[in-house]
């Protein structure tokens, strides 16, 4: 497109807009036309370049990154300053937002709810019987005939309310989800420069143009370029399929892709790409178009399937398939356990519904056409019409399919109340997963103290000083090396701020960013200095090198021009971990604040009594040090020469030497809540062991205080080292029977790297010693702890009220998120491979997830209990009826109305009951426990053995005892008889609505019903539609209007179950027998039929890995075979048909897609080679299989 074209197009945009603030707009949309802008195209093949290939297109289009910014009109200091100017980039550029796919409208739902096979069998035949309630015969009277129609009527309207029900749920869950997204895109917020000033905007706020500065663990927003970088590594897995980190800079690469993750250095960036014109955004366009141009087809010819794709590579032939993406997906054990008693109640009910039909159909044919010798007529067919019904009936009320609704609702409900004690629940199975927590690896900062650092302590100028000293005590060079240090050597984005007006010591602050920085710069404030105005002496973008911390270096460290007129060089400021940053100490500044060699004996004293002495107390000490580097010669003997450049890459060479300049001591105080929590999780049987980082004193003394060990336990504490030497072999091989020698009296891993975390986890998971397989929950806040988060059964993340962005877009909640709490800045890595988000990082709110886990169980097993009672009963009645009286007492309807009951509103009523503290009084449930255990199945057959007594009594004698007619024989006409039996029934289920309240034998059954409104609303409109069924029913549910007597001895009976339930309470569990114990065994590996996640759609597919890398493979695969089915059906239509047009579609696809992986001759050679697919077309093959964790 000629600048000509590009010039009209701009100007014709601009012309749309009317109103005064449009025509600023306007103006903006012609000045970018008229200086030649970039386009949007000319951006988006910019960013298709790749390593020293994008850096000389940069150099050589635009004349560097400077003239790139020019023509972007942004200023790589200040940024973008113009509110309007950023409108008009926003109207010209695109919204930094990728629509979502359309969601599916209710009547969709409702198309969907018919296709349950028993709805559709129930409406063939009320179909048929309404039919054939038209046809004349003689024989059938008025009432009989309108019985028939009102019955088959009935059905229908039966069906549809089911629909409309099923409908309305999954149309109003997928409804929230949508705006549960919708406020977590709201409330993702990104650092960026604007107008000079450093501030946090919406994600989706980011337009072309803007300056956005990028840090450790952060996920890239949109495509940009950088602008300058400190040891910035990127993980672009999740597009390019590159394993490896890819490094960054102005000689590697420029180029900066969204979705892609920070995971070393830091550095800013200038956007060229926002939304669909970025890569990610491209990519959900082809897929997008390639879905719209086959969907119709797709959904009625399969005749490809994307179960293998076959990728070969440098290294050889990859081969991906279905199973072993689903089988990566780990199953939590309550729905594994459901799904199994799902199937086997769902056999049985559809044994005897069969039986059923079958016995009704024998006896009636067998009576009428052997014992009478009738001859068939039509109306025998309405009879077997009816029998089929009835049986039907059965198998609606016997196929538990108000289970699954259950769960969902359970911990729908669950995660809706964890939000409000900050557990932000991304996989709706963790939730559940807690409950049977047996471990917990705790991280210390921030989840078990308050992440509210303050130096208290130091050593400095020779002396060990318990109180902050005075400024003027410490001499002048001590001074500015201490004021220099902390200033420049730490994020720029970490800042202290007063809450007040008042400075010095003891001053209310407000950390933002790294707490330990926060702290160090609060010392500076508390000595009565201002780091602010050394960093606008030393911009960030001047600093030579910044080595960023790491688990690895445990220290940071950075190189700056010496501000010295005497001498020409650099000087290197480093803080880190005591005793690793003074091990590389060769010099310690005295109290002339001259430097002087470090002897053994000094070394020795400085780690026992100085260090040691502050980690006894709890205090995490870090060391302040630096280093001189002088051109050609120096009179300083702490200083290094060197005579032309120095290689900053060589760390080791740089990193030594150094000259410390103080020891500090920095108190971040237990939480006053946590000691008690660690308690309440010990009576509950679950051991919590922290994992941290920290010096093994300072970790022993902070697990003292919170009651993780006790002084006199037989408990380990070691160092990372350590437990490393102790659980390898002589290869250096971890091996699981010298891990399970430690893991069961370890309390406390110091000095750990986020590898020694990630080996624990998964030797506690994978260890024989249990009885039960160990259930971990571990809590995370680094990139480097993704794998330790991935491979727990569940895993917490960080969050902080800085950092909101961070929250996971995929995370499973159907409410609204409430507003985030301080909290740590977690990564989003740890995010992303995390289950749950705690958003006070509180150590309680762990527990909280435990009790909520446990009462998702507990919620689940009084639905299972009063469920299968129903059931039973229900089933039992019909089968019973159909043999001895041809007829079933529930007429179908009638059971349809307790279906209703028995699933979808019992599920409310018993799923969201609240957790009490008494949870955390019981031992973890264990994988390997049924999940109807011997005390549930005593109140399953012991209610459900009363209340069969009282139906059939009631059937076979009721009559007599209420002297009325009895309802035996008088098929599809409403009797006094069978009404007060469906009363009876009811209102007994009604009632024993309460006993399945408790599950562990509690006499008090309406303790706390107080505190479920919804209960009780539920149980009250019940009973009142029970009685305006029976009262106002008619023909059209069976029923006929019962006197007061009648009435009152219905209550009677159903009341009765109540004190039965306390006679059931007084027989002891262990008088049933193991064997009529259901769902026992481990079901890891069981996968979940039935149960449906409530994810995005284009993550439910099954077939899906939910892993980056996972997806882009999937999109590429998805996308030709999506065109080859549509060639395949349109050849099958027309033999004459080119497919040069879809495949010129998919060759452009492809194209797009290919250009992620690169072209550059920088990269490895195996990335770019092709393979042919066989439609003679070439993809990438640079796509490594996923690593499964």
């Amino acid at each position: 497109m000629s600048s000509e074209d590009i010039f009209s197009s701009i100007v014709e945009h601009a012309s749309r807009f009317n109103s005064d603030s449009d025509c600023s707009v306007r103006i903006n949309l012609v000045k970018m036309a008229a200086n030649n802008d970039c386009t949007v195209e000319e951006l988006v093949e910019l960013m298709e370049k790749r390593g020293l290939e994008g850096v000389h297109e940069i150099n050589s289009r635009y004349g560097g990154v400077d003239k790139l910014c020019m023509r972007l009109r942004t200023s790589i200091n200040d940024g973008l300053c113009d509110a309007l100017n950023i409108e008009a980039r926003r109207r010209h550029y695109g919204s930094n937002y990728i629509p979502p796919k359309p969601p599916k409208s209710f009547f969709r739902h409702a198309w969907e709810a018919m296709q349950d096979m028993t709805l559709l069998i129930l409406i063939v035949a009320a179909v048929v019987s309404l039919g054939l309630s038209f046809y004349p015969n003689a024989e059938t009277n008025e009432n009989d005939k309108k019985a028939e129609w009102i019955e088959g009527s009935a059905i229908f309207f039966a069906v549809l309310v089911v629909v409309l029900v099923t409908a309305g749920n999954n149309y109003t869950k997928d409804k929230q989800f949508r705006g549960l997204q919708s406020n977590i895109e709201k409330e993702q917020k990104f650092t960026v420069v604007r107008g000079g000033i450093t501030q946090q905007i919406l994600v989706r706020d980011i337009v072309v143009g803007d300056i956005c500065m990028v840090k450790y663990g952060d996920l890239i927003p949109a495509d940009g370029i950088v602008l300058q970088c400190n040891d910035l590594k990127l993980d672009e897995s999740a597009l390019t399929g590159e394993s490896d980190l890819i490094r960054k800079g102005p000689d590697l690469d420029l180029m900066v892709l969204s979705g892609t993750h920070v995971m070393e250095g830091s550095g800013r960036i200038v956007v060229t790409a926002v939304g669909l014109n970025s890569q990610s955004g491209i990519i959900m366009k082809l897929l997008g178009t390639a879905q719209n141009e086959k969907s119709e087809i797709e959904e009625n010819h399969h005749p490809i399937e994307t179960d293998n794709v076959d990728c070969k590579t440098s290294k050889g032939k990859l081969k991906q398939n279905n199973k072993t993406r689903q089988n990566n997906t780990e199953k939590s054990v309550l729905q594994a356990k459901l799904t199994r008693l799902s199937k086997q109640i769902g056999v049985a009910g559809t044994f005897v519904a069969l039986l059923t039909i079958a016995v009704l159909v024998i006896r009636h044919s067998v009576e009428k056409f052997v014992f009478e010798k009738r001859e068939f007529v039509v109306d025998d067919i309405h009879d077997y019409v009816q029998f089929v019904i009835i049986g039907i009936t059965v198998l609606v009320i016997a196929v538990p399919e108000g289970l699954p609704l259950a769960v969902t609702l359970s911990l729908a409900y669950s995660v809706k109340k964890m939000m409000k004690d900050n557990n932000l629940v991304r996989h709706l199975y963790a939730c559940e997963t807690m409950g049977n927590a047996t471990a917990i690896c705790s991280d210390k900062t921030g989840t078990l103290t308050t992440n509210s650092m303050t130096v208290v302590q130091c050593y400095i100028k020779g002396e060990f000083c318990k109180t902050i000293p005075d400024w003027d005590w410490l001499p002048e060079r001590i001074r500015q090396l201490l004021l220099y240090c902390i200033s420049v050597n730490s994020s720029y984005s970490s800042q202290t701020v007063a809450c007040g007006p008042a400075q010095g010591y003891g001053t209310k602050r407000k950390q933002l960013g790294n707490k330990t920085e926060c702290a160090l710069l609060g010392f500076l404030l508390d000595l009565g200095q201002n780091y602010e105005s050394v960093r606008q002496q030393i911009t960030e973008e001047s600093l030579v090198k910044v080595y960023t911390f790491n688990s690895v270096r445990k220290s940071m460290s950075t190189v700056v021009k010496l501000q010295d007129s005497t001498r020409t060089g650099y000087r290197l400021f480093s803080k880190g971990a005591s005793e690793v940053l003074l091990k590389k100490c060769k010099f310690i500044l005295n109290q002339q604040a001259e430097p002087v060699e470090i002897s053994e004996k000094m070394l020795k004293y400085l780690l026992k009594d100085v260090v040691e002495s502050m980690a006894s107390n709890g205090l995490r000490t870090i060391c302040l040090a630096y280093k001189d580097f002088i051109l050609h010669e120096s009179t300083n003997v702490n200083d290094e020469i060197y005579s032309d450049t120095i290689d900053w890459d060589d760390e080791a060479s740089v990193l030594c030497n150094l000259t410390c300049i103080a020891l500090v001591g920095i108190q971040d105080p237990v939480r006053p809540e946590v000691p008690a929590a660690i308690r309440n999780c010990q009576k509950a049987g679950i051991t919590v062991r922290m994992v941290t980082g920290d010096n093994l004193n300072t970790a022993r003394s902070i697990a003292l205080q919170c009651g993780i060990i006790d002084p006199g336990g037989d408990f380990l504490v070691l160092e990372g080292p350590t437990f490393n030497q102790r659980i390898r072999d002589e290869n250096g091989q971890v091996q699981q029977a010298l891990l399970d020698k430690i893991w069961p009296n370890l309390r406390v891993l110091a000095r750990s790297s986020p590898t020694d975390k990630y080996i624990l986890v998964k030797g506690i998971i994978e260890s024989k010693l249990s009885k039960n397989r160990e259930v971990v929950a571990v809590t995370g806040d680094g990139t480097n702890d993704g794998p330790a988060l991935r491979k727990a059964d569940v895993g917490f993340a960080m969050v902080s009220e800085d950092n909101l962005n961070y929250a996971n877009l995929f995370c499973v909640v159907l409410k609204c998120f409430p507003l985030f709490k301080q909290g740590i800045a977690g990564t989003d890595v740890a995010k992303e491979a995390s289950d749950i988000i705690l958003t006070d990082d509180n150590f309680i709110s762990i527990v909280k997830a435990v009790m909520w886990g446990r009462n998702v169980y507990d919620s689940i097993s009084k639905f299972l209990q009063f469920q299968l009672t129903v059931n039973l009963v229900a089933v039992m009645v019909a089968f019973v009826g159909a043999c001895s009286i041809e007829d079933s007492p529930l007429k179908a309807i009638q059971m349809l109305w307790v279906n209703l009951i028995m699933d979808s509103l019992a599920a409310l009523a018993l799923a969201t009951e609240t957790p009490t503290d008494d949870l955390l009084n019981r031992k973890p449930y264990g994988r390997k426990k049924p999940i109807i255990t011997r005390r549930m199945m005593k109140n399953i057959l012991g209610h459900g053995l009363y209340q069969l007594t009282v139906v059939f009594v009631l059937l076979f004698l009721g009559s007599d005892f209420f002297d009325i007619d009895s309802g035996i024989g008088k098929r599809g006409e409403p009797t006094q008889h069978f009404t007060i039996i469906f009363n009876t029934f009811v209102l007994m289920t009604m009632f024993n609505m309460f006993n399945s309240r408790k599950i562990h034998d509690e006499r008090n059954i309406f303790d706390r019903v107080g505190k479920n409104p919804l209960f009780s609303i539920i149980w009250i409109s019940c009973v009142v539609l029970q009685i305006v069924i029976v009262e106002f029913g008619g023909y059209a549910l069976s029923t006929v209007s019962l006197t007061l007597v009648q009435w009152l001895w219905c209550l009677f009976l159903g009341i009765s179950v109540l004190l039965w339930g306390q006679l059931i309470i007084s027989i002891p569990s262990w008088s049933i027998p193991r064997k009529l114990e259901l769902g026992r065994g481990d079901v890891q590996e069981i996968p979940l039929a039935g149960f449906q996640p409530i994810e995005p759609d284009i993550l439910s597919s099954p077939c899906v890995d939910r892993s980056p890398t996972g997806l882009w493979q999937w999109s590429v695969s998805r996308i030709q075979t999506k065109i080859r089915v549509i060639d395949a059906f349109r050849d099958g239509i027309d033999p004459n048909r080119t497919t040069k047009s879809t495949n010129t579609f998919l060759r452009r696809s492809i194209h797009k897609l290919q250009s992620l992986h690169g072209s550059s001759s920088t990269r490895p050679a195996g990335d770019n080679d092709q393979i042919t697919t066989t439609d003679g077309l070439e993809k990438p093959t640079a796509m490594p299989m996923p690593m499964q964790q």
